[in-house]
């Protein structure tokens, strides 16, 4: 058998720690991602709420009937920011203050329709029906359309877009 000489065993110690510190700056560069990944939603800043403009509050003071108008929505969801386009309607409520109501129907979410001669907002999917104030008036829908809250700022109607559980009898928040 032949003797190891001082040379080839520090050839091999170097080649060893050569390994050692590339396996570790390897691991250490990939880790950083993943790192950054799980303490990323303790360091993340929340968003202000964002008001979506509607219009003018002169167009609004005359209402009669509702007024359907599109809101830009802005969603950040995880690492992901969405922008939709949502339907309000801009109604009355009894005692003559302006509202703004969703158009999503609290039964199962499809979209509300103003029906000019019935005088009332119907649900096509399972003809849930609704006052033009909102309230419930027929249909399996569990409570009225959900009101958003809303703002005037410098002369123009402002709202602040949220989503609703459906199929519960009291108004629940969920985004």
């Amino acid at each position: 058998m032949s003797e190891t000489t001082g040379s080839e065993t520090s050839r091999r110690g170097f080649t060893a720690w050569l390994l050692a510190i590339g396996g570790t700056i390897t691991g250490a560069l990939m880790g950083v991602p993943l790192v950054k990944f799980l303490l990323y939603p303790m360091s993340a800043k929340g968003e202000a709420e964002k008001w979506s403009d509607i219009g003018p509050i002169s167009d609004f003071e005359s209402l009669t009937t509702p007024v359907q108008r599109p809101v830009i929505v802005e969603q950040l969801d995880g690492w992901r920011k969405t922008v939709q386009e949502k339907v309000v309607y801009i109604t009355k409520d009894t005692s003559g203050k302006l509202q703004v109501l969703t158009a999503i129907c609290p039964h199962l979410g499809c979209s509300v329709q103003w029906n000019g001669a019935k005088n009332s907002f119907v649900c096509p999917c399972h003809s849930a029906a609704f006052s033009p104030d909102g309230k419930c008036t027929g249909g399996p829908a569990p409570r009225g359309m959900d009101t958003l809250e809303a703002q005037v700022k410098d002369g123009r109607l402002a709202v602040h877009y949220k989503y609703f559980k459906q199929l519960v009898p009291e108004k629940e928040v969920i985004g």
